[in-house]
């Protein structure tokens, strides 16, 4: 019987920079808390200019999740954060009622030519924070706790998986680890997630004896151990956790458990009452629809 209960192929996205978006989609809306999962790059840019920038926009309801293999990012937000992320490091930002923000490409990353690749996900607060204020938190690589087994490392990047914890803080249980396996190394993904996917970055892999490529989402049935083998040197994200607590509502940037909130973030970011990023003078517009 297969462990897979359903698959995700990636949809390319030019965002200003190629992406691969894989939630939400048509076969899932969620996995666990997160609602939005987008492959990023890998892409080079201009050694001047502002090409590969994401100028200054809004977020609610959500917390913003952002993990890079190569390059950096230039965080910049309404809180007066300016934070650079490199890889191994995690971001986490809460918008909770509102938070602005921009990412843009270094200077030195730019004049290296160096490639940017990572994930960045959203994370549905719970109903009851969907409010909360907002706030930033920076985890750097060497905070995050590891497992190497042979020929795989893993990296508990949010949540607990493998008997480690994440120093990151969420609000409900999570599942969110780099896997890195030479080719023909195994591990077995635990049950404990009631709700678990894992995404083959690169490479090639089997999972619950099916064989999956490279950007594809496999979300798994629950409460089995789940065994995974790379076929070829492999690179997969495993997420899930906890189920949302009622259906969420997206539009452009905002997540809500109510359509009414995501109105009201509507008219409040065209008529300029979110708080601005110190250092910024662009913004991206509201979209017409």
């Amino acid at each position: 019987m297969t462990q897979i209960r359903t698959r995700i192929a990636s949809r390319i996205r030019d965002i200003g920079f190629p992406v691969r978006r894989l939630l939400p989609a048509f076969e899932a809306r969620s996995v666990g808390p997160f609602v939005f999962l987008d492959h990023m790059g890998p892409a080079g840019f201009a050694r001047t200019g502002t090409e590969g920038d994401v100028r200054p926009h809004p977020h609610i309801g959500l917390a913003t999740v952002t993990y890079l293999f190569s390059g950096a990012f230039m965080h910049r937000d309404s809180l007066g954060t300016l934070q650079r992320i490199e890889p191994g490091a995690i971001n986490w930002m809460t918008a909770g009622r509102g938070v602005v923000h921009s990412e843009r490409i270094p200077a030195d990353v730019r004049a290296r030519g160096e490639a940017v690749e990572g994930i960045q996900m959203w994370v549905a607060l719970p109903q009851a924070h969907e409010d909360d204020a907002p706030g930033f938190w920076h985890h750097p690589a060497g905070t995050l706790p590891t497992l190497t087994l042979p020929g795989v490392a893993l990296r508990v990047l949010v949540g607990d998986a493998f008997g480690l914890t994440s120093p990151v803080r969420t609000y409900d249980r999570t599942l969110f680890v780099a896997a890195e396996l030479e080719a023909d190394a195994t591990f077995t993904l635990p049950a404990g997630h009631p709700e678990r996917a894992v995404y083959v970055v690169s490479g090639c892999a089997t999972v619950g004896g099916e064989r999956v490529e490279a950007g594809t989402l496999v979300v798994l049935e629950p409460g089995t151990d789940v065994p995974v083998r790379a076929d070829t040197a492999a690179r997969l994200m495993l997420v899930g956790g906890d189920p949302l607590d009622g259906p969420r509502y997206m539009w452009w940037n905002f997540v809500s458990s109510s359509r009414a909130r995501i109105e009201q973030a509507k008219a409040d970011w065209k008529a300029d009452r979110f708080e601005p990023v110190p250092g910024e003078s662009e913004w991206i517009p509201l979209p017409e629809k």
